[in-house]
């Protein structure tokens, strides 16, 4: 089997680039892309090494994978081929990287496996009406809350929202409705939590501090009120949400029930 040629680019400040000609067998290319990477890591003592690749090259990407690269973006049509543009997958990985066992294999796999946003949302209510944010940004109202961080528990992204939004501290309830969310608006699919906020009174709202730049006013509205402020979907949420017995929580897809 022949052997593929890799070349270490060098970089300032202990940066290097790998790269190779032609589309070379998977075996013989993942043996020289792990060689000459511990060999620049090691040898050269860089702290970090690089490639990028066409997305649509699965035995390039593998290749990395394998090697300990982790995926850190893509580059939208940034290499021209016959008949238009390719995607470009660019990879990396640093000195100090785990590679292998447990942890290397997790962290790898993690950056390439999908990851799903978390939307964290609250139900306040005054009987059978609920409390709605008008936002600065956007036509349709919502419900307090918003995206969950990074590393954060949707209950405690929920809280931090309303915090942030309202200015006030609530307590979480129970979880109410678990929503997936089709692609919407140039968002991809989301899962959509909403936790149970307790309730409040009209005179309440008017100690809210308000976040000026996310929130322009609130009000506590009726379903049939509701249904010419918010989406669809968030209707048919907030119309499941109101009629759960204590302790019932819903699983809907597209805000409905399946």
């Amino acid at each position: 089997m022949a052997e593929v040629e890799i070349r270490v680019h060098l970089g300032d400040s202990g940066l290097a680039a790998l790269s190779w000609q032609g589309e070379p067998e998977p075996e013989a290319l993942g043996r020289a892309v792990r060689s000459a990477t511990e060999e620049a890591l090691v040898g050269l003592g860089l702290r970090r090494i690089e490639a990028a690749v066409p997305l649509r090259d699965v035995v390039a990407r593998r290749a990395l994978l394998r090697a300990g690269f982790r995926l850190e973006g893509v580059r939208r049509e940034a290499q021209k081929v016959e008949g238009g543009f390719d995607d470009v997958a660019l990879f990396a990985r640093l000195a100090g990287d785990p590679v292998g066992g447990p942890t290397g294999f997790s962290a790898v796999m993690n950056s390439v496996l999908p990851r799903q946003r978390v939307i964290a949302h609250v139900l306040i209510r005054e009987g059978e009406r609920v409390l709605l944010c008008e936002t600065q940004v956007k036509p349709d109202w919502e419900l307090p809350g918003g995206i969950v961080e990074p590393l954060e528990a949707p209950r405690v992204g929920a809280i931090r929202e309303v915090r942030e939004e309202l200015g006030i501290d609530r307590d979480m309830g129970s979880l109410l409705v678990v929503d997936w969310m089709p692609p919407y608006l140039g968002w991809d699919d989301a899962l959509e939590l909403i936790f149970d906020g307790g309730t409040t009174r009209d005179a309440d709202l008017a100690q809210l501090v308000l976040q000026p730049t996310e929130i322009r006013s609130v009000r506590l509205c009726s379903l049939d009120e509701a249904a010419v402020l918010v989406t669809p979907i968030c209707h048919r949420r907030l119309s499941i949400a109101l009629g759960l017995t204590p302790g019932e929580t819903a699983y809907l897809e597209n805000g409905r029930r399946v």
